[in-house]
């Protein structure tokens, strides 16, 4: 009997670790037939032969084929954070070959869980100006070097609205739609200083740091890969998030553009 315990005990402990994964993959943007595959890697390389797993956006379910044992997991933010998504493929290779045992890598995944590195916000800005100014080149086809600087600082200015903003509120509408009002006003302030000369291919550019372009090329990976309710799911809130920087660029040309 007290064996049999302490298998189940086991085997809970597994599940959880299961479950613990596949949130951290789903939380940070990763596609599902990714998940799905490194929670059964876990699940098999601890000793579970079949494990019964399923995903969506918001929810992970996890059972086992010959125990009356299953786990749920929700899965309550959705942000973008490649490195958590790298480290835990990583610590699941290094269990599949043994490297680390389980106890090691459920400890890293809750060390993964709680204090993962990320670039620091001066960093990222810099990306979000980089990014703008390029990205408003390429989208727009033409080469104003005075609307550079002025793109690459709207850009910036929306990707901050949008990282603090996010801290308080978990509606992501609201969250774009002011960063891209923060982006349009920026934009329209800059062009009446004698900033910049084109304000469509400026908003063009600095809007381009909020384009959900992950979320979007996610979604269609996950319907090619037949996924459809987590395709669905996420082709929708990236179709959202489009509705809501477009809302927030009407805005600006409604109420501060005379001439549009």
């Amino acid at each position: 009997m007290e064996i049999q315990r302490q298998v189940g005990t086991y085997m809970e402990r597994v599940m959880d670790a299961c479950i613990l994964a596949g949130r951290l993959m789903i939380a940070n943007g990763s596609e599902m037939y990714r998940v799905e595959d490194t929670m059964r890697r876990i699940a098999q390389n601890a000793g579970i032969e079949h494990p019964v797993i399923f995903t969506t956006p918001t929810g992970i379910f996890v059972g086992l084929q010959d125990r009356p044992l299953t786990s749920l997991g929700t899965v309550d933010q959705r942000v973008l954070n490649i490195e958590k998504i790298s480290r835990v493929n990583n610590l699941s290779r290094l269990f599949a070959v043994q490297q680390i045992d389980f106890d090691q890598l459920y400890a890293a995944l809750r060390d993964v869980d709680r204090a993962t590195p990320t670039f620091p916000l001066w960093l990222q800005c810099v990306g979000a100006a980089v990014a703008s100014a390029l990205l408003m080149i390429i989208f727009s086809g033409q080469y104003d070097w005075l609307d550079m600087p002025l793109a690459a600082l709207a850009g910036t200015g929306g990707y901050l609205v949008a990282y603090y903003l996010g801290r308080f509120t978990r509606v992501y509408f609201i969250t774009q739609t002011v960063a891209a009002l923060a982006v349009g006003i920026i934009a329209y302030v800059g062009i009446l200083l004698g900033l910049g000369h084109s304000i469509d291919n400026i908003l063009i550019g600095g809007v381009m740091p909020l384009v959900p372009g992950v979320a979007l090329t996610t979604s269609i990976r996950d319907l090619l890969a037949g996924d459809l309710l987590s395709g669905i799911a996420r082709g929708v809130e990236a179709i959202l998030s489009a509705v809501a920087i477009g809302v927030g660029i009407a805005l600006i040309f409604r109420f501060l553009i005379p001439w549009a």
